[in-house]
């Protein structure tokens, strides 16, 4: 009994001297590191599952951006410091596109139509459609991008967002 009672009154201690403490405001919300984005942009909002991402981008008709890559892939790793390190890309991305990063594959062979490789980027419409004309430079890995080639993605981000728009 007499360990229920102190229990009790140290719990009550506790929260009742969080409630006189003032809330202090930030000036301007930065945003908090997400596990979600495996080092591709810290400070980007990522979804984390396909279909989490697909009902996000019909519901906000914005363009889904998938990455596929995997952890230890020297290609991956180059380009995910190339993308991460691209102001350009990260500003497109946060303001333009729902992001998902995966490192596995999924179910939809929409999303693999050359075959399965990392590192490969797809852009998937608001409609749900994979946008398959939208590759990089390659013919034989027509979704395959590598660190220099970060002017040719934000082109193709921008084609994905214009050609969007274009279509509605």
């Amino acid at each position: 009994m007499m360990k229920g009672l102190l229990s009790a009154f140290l719990v009550l201690a506790a929260v009742s001297t969080g409630l006189g403490k003032p809330e202090t405001k930030t000036k301007k919300e930065k945003r908090i590191p997400q596990t979600l984005s495996r080092g591709w942009g810290d400070e980007l909002m990522w979804t984390q599952t396909y279909e989490e991402a697909l009902y996000k981008a019909k519901s906000s008709n914005k363009p889904l951006m998938v990455i596929f890559h995997l952890e230890d892939c020297p290609h991956s790793l180059a380009l995910k410091k190339a993308v991460a390190n691209s102001k350009e890309i990260q500003k497109l991305a946060d303001d333009d596109f729902i992001l998902l990063n995966l490192v596995y594959e999924t179910t939809d062979k929409h999303l693999s139509p050359d075959g399965q490789y990392v590192p490969r980027i797809l852009f998937v419409d608001p409609s749900m459609t994979v946008r398959a004309d939208i590759t990089g430079r390659y013919s034989n890995r027509m979704y395959a991008y590598e660190p220099s080639d970060v002017n040719l993605m934000i082109s193709n981000m921008q084609k994905a967002k214009q050609l969007l728009k274009g279509e509605l």
